[in-house]
């Protein structure tokens, strides 16, 4: 048998930069997705604990499934392994998972990531050819997970369908790429390190599952690729103004650090003023200032640079409910040296930055003053206190 851990991850800082080419601050958490491997008769069977029973799932065949049930996400990495590597042996993959799911933790893409590394080492794929020509380092695999979910072409290995979202490798760069007690600032599009932060020693994030949950399908997912999507038109007006074929917004900004050419091309669509402002001020602006404060030890001032942030997300992203929003602020009204929301937006969690020892009573004073505004979203809410954790790694 073959096991396998892959952890979720928190975006500290770093709001819808990553598909668009910008930076981000993030970890790898203590929670995730434990996944086994062991010979079957045929197929590959596939059951979690999250629902009962198994699946039995063919490469190319659609198994039928609700849009957004969980075995579409493990069908479409059978689809993806097969038609890149050839036929899978035959398996029984058993999921168990302690991340609070449709949290902004990344419970779906630590899934998709963890039937992709099990089933890969359970078929010796990482020693063929194909694998190693393509799949060279952390970093290449990170790039490689993410096409599992928006089903984009990686090197010379095909893109399919994916899982119908339109976003970057943040999430899989997290998890396969941290190291344990860091911030990692990375840049995408590709995939680069700028510098990791050494996370407080005695300082610990609590997290807010806010209860309203941070869905990638329907029209969860459609809001969520809005905001994606409006990158991809800036960038078709940079590219027809200026001539150029540039891929995302950073690449862009490297030959228009000013981004004056940029708002010209934007003038007279307010949403794309937005768009291009918050990615301005989150990629450019926020997540370095935000890094450098905390490698100082300057926390009033990390704690002011999350503060914009949330507001940024609020007011130009928009990707931000009225319960996130009030999590942020009663965070920092009961004292966390910083607060904001993290992941998709549209729900999904809140984290705040405060001292370990006081992390327990924290967690449980932020849930009663959620409770007063909002009853019926705290019913559902759970806490998780966690600290940055070690990358995706076989279990012996």
């Amino acid at each position: 048998m073959i096991r396998w851990f892959v952890p979720g991850r928190i975006e500290v800082l770093g709001k819808h930069t990553d598909y668009a080419g910008g930076s981000t601050l993030v970890a790898a958490v203590d929670r995730g997705v434990t996944v086994s491997v062991e010979s079957a008769d045929s197929g590959v069977t596939v059951s979690t604990d999250a629902a009962p029973g198994e699946l039995l799932l063919i490469a190319g065949r659609d198994p039928k499934l609700p849009t957004g049930h969980w075995g579409r996400y493990a069908q479409a990495v059978i689809d993806r392994l097969t038609a890149n590597f050839g036929d899978l042996a035959p398996a029984r993959v058993r999921l168990t998972s302690n991340l609070p799911l449709a949290s902004g933790m990344s419970s779906s893409s630590a899934l998709v990531s963890a039937i992709v590394l099990g089933l890969a080492d359970f078929n010796g794929l990482p020693d063929t050819p194909t694998w190693q020509d393509n799949i060279t380092d952390d970093v290449d695999l990170a790039g490689y997970l993410a096409c599992h979910e928006n089903g984009m072409t990686f090197k010379n290995l095909a893109g399919a369908a994916g899982v119908g979202t339109f976003g970057g490798s943040e999430d899989h760069t997290a998890m396969v790429c941290s190291e344990d007690g860091q911030l990692g600032q990375f840049r995408f599009c590709p995939i680069r390190l700028q510098r990791r932060v050494p996370f407080p020693a005695d300082m610990s994030l609590v997290v807010i599952v806010s209860g309203v949950a941070a869905e990638k399908t329907g029209a969860a997912r459609d809001l969520y690729n809005a905001a994606s999507l409006a990158t991809r038109e800036i960038i078709k007006r940079w590219n027809s103004a200026t001539g150029r074929q540039d891929a995302v917004l950073g690449d862009a900004l490297a030959v228009d650090p000013d981004a004056v050419k940029l708002r010209e091309v934007v003038s007279g669509r307010e949403d794309l003023i937005r768009r291009l402002d918050h990615f301005l001020t989150e990629s450019e602006t926020i997540v370095p200032d935000a890094s450098e404060a905390l490698a100082c030890g300057d926390l009033d001032e990390f704690g002011r640079i999350v503060d914009e942030s949330q507001r940024a997300a609020e007011t130009l992203l928009g990707n931000q409910v009225p319960q996130t929003s009030a999590l942020a602020r009663i965070a920092r009204e009961l004292g966390a040296v910083g607060a904001t929301s993290f992941g998709a937006g549209f729900g999904g969690s809140v984290w705040a930055l405060v001292p370990t020892s006081e992390a327990p009573e924290f967690a449980n004073a932020w849930l009663r003053k959620y409770r007063d505004d909002y009853p019926e979203e705290a019913a559902q809410a759970t806490t998780v206190v966690t600290r940055p954790g070690p990358s995706a790694r076989r279990l012996d």
